[in-house]
């Protein structure tokens, strides 16, 4: 887990399944999240099984939705961009399993934030 501490939240993440909550928010950083509604164009979300123990135990689920490239700007997935730290980030990078692959996206507003894509 995470710790807090004074390092800047300057880490864009774009989360659209189990990052939004509660729980997890708490397991893997260590706090709550700030964080605001957002879309991301151009993807749709599918759905995988999830075989890591810890992170079914966390999410309290086996299958997590994951993100599919279209390309078709009318297609669009809803989640929320939470703003992080470098360490918060490389600690969401421990949570997602081998599945997930982080990239750099543009979002509806503008923002360009890290996202977990298949």
């Amino acid at each position: 887990m995470a710790s807090v501490s004074d390092a800047p939240a300057d880490q864009l993440l774009f989360t659209y399944g189990t990052l939004q909550y509660a729980e997890v928010q708490l397991d893997t950083f260590g706090r709550l999240v700030a964080g605001e509604a957002d879309t991301l164009p151009g993807y749709t979300i599918d759905y995988a099984e999830i075989d890591d123990q810890r992170v079914k135990d966390v999410s309290g689920l086996s299958v997590h939705p994951i993100l599919r490239e279209t390309g078709n700007p009318l297609d669009k997935v809803v989640g929320r961009v939470l703003h992080i730290t470098a360490d918060e980030l490389d600690a969401a990078d421990e949570y997602e399993v081998s599945l997930y692959r982080r990239i750099a996206v543009t979002l509806a507003s503008g923002y360009t934030a890290w996202v977990y894509v298949g």
